[in-house]
This record gives C-alpha cells, structure tokens and sequence, in this order.
C-alpha cells in the first residue's frame, strides 16, 4: 500500500519487492519468504535488535485476545483484515477450538497471501472460514462483499482484529476514516483489536527501521499513544487498556513490555 491513490489496490506478487508479511514470516522462522525479504528483515533487526521478540508478541497477542473475546465476551465472528501469511495457531484454530461453530473471514489484498490462506487454514466442519481479496483503505467493498454477508451475521458482536496492519496507511490516507467505516458497521457488543508500531518509546531504533522499510519499498508508519487511540472512537477500551503489547493480559513475562515496540489495545462497542 502506498499514499499514492493512483496506485491499483490490487498489488501483483513480485518477489524483488519485501513484503510485510514475508518478512514477519521470516522473523517468526518461516519458509514463505525471498531474499528481499530477509535483506529488509536483517536490516531491520540491526536497528531493533528485538525485532524477533516485536513479531512474536504480535503473534502472543492474536492468541490471548482471541480466546478471551471467545471466552469472555461471547464472540462467534471474527473479522481479520490483513491477515498475513498463516502460522499455527491462526486465529481461527483459537476460536473454533473453543467453540467449533466460530465463523471467520479473513481480509488481505495480496495474492500470495490469500494463496496460502485458502490452502492452508481449512475450517472446523462445525464453523466456516472464508476470505476476501479486498484492501483496508475501501472499507465499502469489505462491508458489502457477499463472502462476508454469507459468513457472518452482521447484527451479532464480531470481533474485528487490525494486527499491524494499519502501519501501512500513512496518514494521507485518512485511515482513521476507513476504521470508523467498519466500526459504524458492526453491532453493539463487537470489539477492536489493534496493534501498532510506535517510536513513543524506543525512537531512535523504531524510526531508522522504518527507514530501512521505507527505502526498501516497504511503508512502515509509527504512530503515537494518542493517534493509535483515535482508532477506537468512543468504544470503550477494555482493562488494560491501550499499552505495550506484550502487556496487554500476558500469559507469562518473557522479557521487559516496553521492549515491544507496539501499541495494543481492545474496545467494545456500546
């Protein structure tokens, strides 16, 4: 994606291009990866030597905030745009094991990565998983595809994740305005997830990896405390509220939060 609204939406796979979801795949230990990915990857790790730990605890994240919007506040449906090439446990494997009918659709506008979803994360027979080659910045064609209408039910909570996903948006893109557009959308009782990089604090580092991203072709926004809290509106943020994301609920204390890197937070609705 780029701040360019020229550019078609739909991007062609290129290799000699990193992508961002090739690179984390390459950071969590994958395969699904090219040289111009590790390059960037490798690059970013000398200006954050944590980076590994940043991609993991997005991961960690997924995981708990799944299973307690399922357990906690009741949610059968989940929305997950921009999604990533898929890793076990994906989000829907945590929902449908515990409870086997959980509906999931999943939102990416790269082929690749809708390639390897749709052969890679079949649903429990119980549930249904589906996808939609569709981008965050036309909320529209999202809201009115009929794979998302046949999937969810759209007067029942839906937990919608944006897992750094909206550091690819720069602010001419008004990417605020596309959020409220899927936040209007959804009922009373739905949630918010969102992780986001920050140079809050660590900018040094943060700020010369987004440099590396940027001038390898790969948009990397950091946004602050207070503009990745504008993405919630008036939902209200659930406890502990929006903070490093390895201390959003963490199951266990691996290494220092504020190390992270990232913002996180989720909201429900009214």
């Amino acid at each position: 994606m780029t701040d360019d609204v020229t550019t078609p939406l739909r991007r062609g796979f290129d290799p000699s291009v990193p992508h961002c979801a090739r690179v984390y795949d390459y950071w969590l230990g994958g395969k699904d990866n090219f040289a111009t990915d590790r390059a960037l990857g490798d690059a970013m790790i000398r200006a954050v030597p944590d980076i590994r730990h940043i991609a993991h605890d997005n991961r960690r994240f997924v995981h708990r905030v799944t299973r307690d919007l399922a357990v906690e506040e009741g949610i059968r449906q989940f929305l997950d745009i921009g999604v990533g090439l898929p890793r076990s446990p994906n989000l829907h494997e945590i929902a449908q094991h515990i409870e086997p009918s959980a509906r999931i659709v999943y939102v990416d506008n790269d082929p690749l990565v809708l390639a390897h979803a749709r052969a890679l994360m079949p649903s429990h027979p119980e549930g249904r998983v589906a996808y939609i080659d569709a981008d965050l910045r036309q909320p529209t064609t999202i809201l009115t595809d009929p794979t998302l209408h046949d999937t969810l039910d759209l007067t029942r909570p839906i937990g919608l994740t944006l897992i750094a996903v909206l550091m690819l948006l720069p602010d001419t893109d008004d990417p605020w305005t596309h959020v409220e557009a899927l936040r209007d959308a959804l009922p009373s009782g739905s949630c918010l997830a969102i992780t986001h990089p920050t140079a809050d604090l660590h900018p040094d580092q943060i700020n010369t990896a987004a440099a590396a991203a940027t001038a390898a072709g790969m948009p990397l926004i950091t946004r602050t405390h207070e503009a990745v809290r504008r993405f919630f509106g008036d939902w209200e943020l659930l406890k502990p509220g929006l903070c490093p994301v390895a201390a959003w609920r963490p199951d266990h204390q691996a290494h220092d939060p504020q190390t992270a890197y990232y913002w996180a937070g989720v909201a429900r609705k009214p």
